[in-house]
């Protein structure tokens, strides 16, 4: 009965100190240097790719023509963050409602930030003010969503 109870403590610590050490690091996206780095992209500058999800569908969409968004980590640090179709970007708005798009699933003009909310259902859109967000958190999500040829 104890070795039992020792394995299961080994693996519930082991469990753990996995999900601690692949967890999402979280980067933030000052809110003026989003604007900036979104400036010059217009509809005409996109580019078509193609996505593979998890369980090897492809699926074709335009986006913005950046390969890397320009971010701090927790302590300040500047970070050029990869663009890949696992990233997420999560806004806070002044009333503390926070917003979710796939970062490359965004479009920025002088007023609202749109994205679409989920990788399958495509509809699911949303567009927030750009004038009411507060806060820009961005993470690779670590879903299994890779850009393919």
């Amino acid at each position: 009965m104890t070795n039992i109870i020792t394995k299961a403590i080994t693996l519930s610590v082991i469990f753990i100190g996995l999900v601690f050490l692949t967890s999402c690091k979280t980067f933030y996206i000052p809110v003026d240097s989003f604007k900036e780095q979104f400036a010059d992209v217009s509809s005409s500058s996109l580019k078509k790719v193609t996505t593979r999800g998890p369980v090897g569908e492809k699926v074709k969409y335009w986006t913005f023509p950046m390969d890397y968004i320009n971010c701090v980590d927790k302590n300040g640090n500047s970070f050029k963050l990869k663009v890949s179709p696992s990233l997420e970007i999560r806004f806070t708005d002044i009333d503390n409602q926070k917003t979710i798009f796939y970062f490359d699933r965004i479009s920025v003009d002088e007023q609202f930030v749109s994205g679409v909310q989920s990788r399958f259902i495509s509809s699911i859109k949303k567009k927030i003010p750009l004038n009411t967000i507060r806060k820009i958190e961005i993470q690779d999500g670590k879903k299994n969503f890779k850009y393919v040829k």
